[in-house]
């Protein structure tokens, strides 16, 4: 076989097998998010505590911050096809369970608590073992490129998850099942969990069929949890494609108020993003299934702003790390509170998507801000600063969002907004200093 073909034949081999992890990206997001969306609706149909709901994705949070650097590690002794194929199992498996479970509450054969109880297990499982299948994908993706090619395939990898966190809310709504025969058991709002079960069955046995043996010696950074409002920031492709590199503590003078402004901006949007289910549904007065379609709509706007953000509106404003945390944290104020006070679906969309589009232009600044902190030998080491502070948002902010809405409705909000308020006075002070541009790109890779 001459040269040229034997490129050709790897190149369309490879293109196949991207097309795969890419799938195996947005379907794991993509089915956690979906799940996300419906739980406020299927708490209340449950008519379980809405803190007990939230705490269950702070759970599953938790233990994808916890296990998704021991497996990114693993996964060069043991292989990135296994910890893909592990992974695909784990987020299958969780979503069945959660979807058997659910359907068993729904139809009275399981009780509130041992519903809830079983639901716990499915996410558990989720959490461990879902996210070992990031890390080994990028691992892939990073052996079979050059190393001009791999920032650029990363990226476009990194974006098949956010693509997911959004699609997921999008398409859950028209998942929502009726019986399976007339006369048989509802399946009603499980049917999001039993269909993602069932894609993720596809997508398990294609990886095993598809995917090549390990090449190259490739490392995969660990990724942020996928959730609703979660976008990722493209640390983890710089971390992907660093090389070994000197560490840098947290709190670094260096870093130190990107970083406060990371855990301001990630706590106040997972709060918002997880509370948002049940406000659609108190303010509107509708029944739980009723309201799943006006909450897809708000969160499909809200991530059509916060794509605006990155996608359109950083690369022709080119502003600085620093302008953008501060206009991004002064829309996200305004938007909680135009969000926590609204009481029509108008006011709480466009409340909601303004706090998205400042989300959207805060984000990028800090993962930028942080980055131009250091030199080129302590890249890596921000990255996963980065990329720990993103995730660590989703553990506790969703739990503390919805406490917070028990005590009083717009209290979530209204509390957000304070904190992104004290940021707005922080980050005017301590980074004054920073002068430097965004760098070229950014928002599209740090996406």
């Amino acid at each position: 076989m001459r040269p040229y073909r034997a490129a050709a034949v790897k190149f369309r081999r490879f293109d196949r097998t991207f097309a795969l992890l890419f799938t195996v990206m947005l379907v794991i997001a993509a089915g956690n998010t979906a799940l996300q969306s419906v739980l406020p609706a299927l708490g209340r149909s449950l008519h379980a505590p809405d803190s007990a709901v939230a705490a269950v994705f702070s759970v599953s949070a938790l233990l994808w911050v916890v296990a998704a650097p021991f497996w990114a590690n693993r996964s060069d002794r043991h292989g990135r096809r296994a910890m893909v194929l592990l992974g695909v199992a784990g987020f299958t498996v969780s979503l069945g369970l959660c979807g058997l479970c659910l359907a068993m509450g729904i139809n009275g054969l399981l009780g509130p608590i041992a519903t809830f109880i079983a639901f716990v297990a499915g996410r558990v499982i989720y959490g461990t073992f879902g996210s070992a299948a990031p890390p080994a994908v990028q691992a892939i993706v990073a052996g079979r490129t050059s190393r001009a090619e791999r920032t650029q395939a990363l990226t476009l990898l990194a974006s098949a998850f956010g693509l997911g966190t959004i699609l997921g809310p999008a398409i859950a709504p028209y998942l929502v099942m009726g019986h399976l025969w007339p006369g048989g058991p509802m399946i009603g709002l499980a049917g999001p969990a039993f269909a993602a079960s069932a894609v993720g069955i596809v997508i398990w046995i294609a990886a095993a069929r598809g995917l090549p043996h390990d090449e190259g010696d490739a490392h995969g950074a660990a990724i942020s949890y996928p959730s609703i409002g979660g976008q990722g920031t493209g640390a983890t492709v710089t971390a992907a494609t660093a090389e070994a590199s000197e560490n840098v503590r947290y709190f670094d003078p260096r870093i130190r108020a990107w970083i406060v402004a990371g855990l301001i901006i990630g706590h106040a949007q997972a709060m918002t993003g997880q509370a948002i289910g049940f406000l659609i549904i108190d303010r509107l007065h509708v029944p739980p299934v009723e309201a799943l379609q006006p909450t897809g709509l708000v969160l499909m706007l809200g991530a059509g702003a916060s794509l605006l953000a990155q996608w359109g509106l950083i690369p022709m404003l080119d502003l600085r790390p620093r302008a953008l945390v501060l206009v991004g944290a002064a829309l996200g104020a305004v938007g909680c509170i135009a969000t926590g006070t609204a009481t029509t679906l108008y006011g709480i969309a466009l409340g909601y998507a303004l706090t998205a589009l400042g989300m959207g232009l805060a984000r990028p600044g800090f993962t930028a801000g942080a980055s131009l902190g250091v030199g080129p030998e302590s890249q890596g080491s921000v990255a996963g600063k980065v990329t720990s502070v993103n995730g660590a948002a989703f553990v506790l902010g969703p739990s503390l969002g919805v406490g917070l809405y028990e005590l009083w409705r717009p209290l979530p909000y209204l509390t957000a907004a304070g904190w992104l308020a004290c940021l707005l006075v922080y980050a005017w002070v301590a980074t004054r200093k920073s002068t430097n541009p965004l760098p070229e790109g950014e928002g599209d890779r740090r996406r």
